[in-house]
């Protein structure tokens, strides 16, 4: 199993890399939105505060490089390009599913990025199915001391475990096990999508859970459907996996959906971040957090410069947009009346 489990991961990596795995038929619908330029911010550009605070730790910037990947020796190159980066630029880190590490505790060495990192933001990360495959807060809390993380992610992508051959998609009764994990562990506990959305309702329920977080993870970035797509061999099955590739809730109404049903909630946004622009709109629009894979994963495969390079991308925009906004703090910026549908008047 645990072979099996690695190789999967591998093929991921190689996947996410090689191939257009981005949603079809459905954006991160971000470009439904403008900005209405403030000609006089009356502000320095040199007063603009991008940090950002969450879970006791204090960011440089609101970026986290989200959950990817974990368990090869590829992995472990990638963790440790993206971990230099984070610790550099202060942005949070997530790594990939924990699942791997557990079975197979001697692949510690590829998820492990504490020792260049020793003052990110980390989060450790579990598929919520393995909670009903035996895992509960013991086997969570195992996964967190042995990452150091700071927080857990369990991760939802009933989707991708449908079309996935063998895939597990026992999903009954999870959210009564995530309270009990949320209750039980010492950490926070964050809920994720993988990039098909989670709906009002469903964030609703998951903070009355108990979880300290939702990541959105909405539609418009990479596919797992589409991932999962090109690792199948039955032609057919690989069609029923294609389907999905427009499925899910755009990013940018999901966060909008989900900050209006949960004006206190902390919430994360990713899927289909894929320029500065997008990054500032996402925290407009209520973000505390904004996620970025793919794009990341691209830059480290291509070495630490070109991933050092687009985290400065990332800050610079996002400063220079707050500058032009008039907006000093990211408060400001979440609360700003600048942020228009296309097509609206300013």
């Amino acid at each position: 199993m645990a072979d099996r489990t690695v190789a999967r991961k591998a093929d991921h990596v190689r996947i996410n890399i090689e191939r257009d795995v981005s949603a079809k038929g459905v954006g991160n619908g971000f470009d439904e939105y403008r900005f209405v330029n403030c000609a006089l911010p009356e502000i320095d550009l040199a007063e603009i505060d991008t940090t950002a605070r969450l879970f006791g730790r204090v960011l440089d910037a609101p970026f986290l490089i989200s959950c990817m990947t974990g368990g090869t020796a590829e992995a472990r190159r990638l963790n440790h390009v993206l971990a230099t980066v984070a610790q550099e630029r202060k942005f949070a880190m997530g790594l990939g599913s924990g699942r791997a590490l557990l079975e197979h505790p001697d692949l510690i060495d590829t998820f492990d990025v504490r020792p260049a990192a020793p003052d990110v933001l980390l989060f450790a990360n579990l598929g919520a199915v393995q909670l009903n495959k035996g895992y509960g807060a013991q086997e969570c809390r195992r996964l967190v001391d042995m990452l150091r993380a700071d927080a857990l992610v369990l991760h939802l992508n009933a989707i991708q475990e449908a079309v996935q051959p063998n895939g597990d998609t026992c999903f009954h009764g999870l959210l009564a096990k995530i309270e009990t994990v949320c209750r039980e562990l010492e950490t926070p506990v964050i809920v994720k999508e993988v990039g098909w959305g989670i709906a009002p309702d469903t964030v609703h329920k998951l903070f009355d859970a108990g979880v300290a977080a939702v990541d959105l993870a909405g539609a418009g970035g990479t596919s797992w459907s589409e991932v999962e797509r090109y690792r199948i061999e039955e032609p057919w099955r690989a069609r029923v996996a294609g389907s999905f590739a427009g499925w899910g809730i755009a990013t940018a109404e999901c966060l909008r959906a989900a900050r209006a049903a949960q004006p206190e909630g902390m919430l994360i946004a990713s899927g289909g971040i894929r320029s500065g622009i997008d990054a500032v709109k996402a925290i407009a629009l209520g973000a505390e957090l904004v996620g970025i894979a793919g794009p990341f994963l691209r830059a480290a495969a291509d070495g630490e410069q070109a991933a050092a390079d687009l985290a400065r991308e990332y800050v610079e925009v996002l400063r220079i947009a707050m500058f032009a906004l008039g907006e000093r703090t990211l408060s400001d910026l979440r609360k700003t009346t600048r942020l228009v549908r296309s097509g609206e008047s300013p």
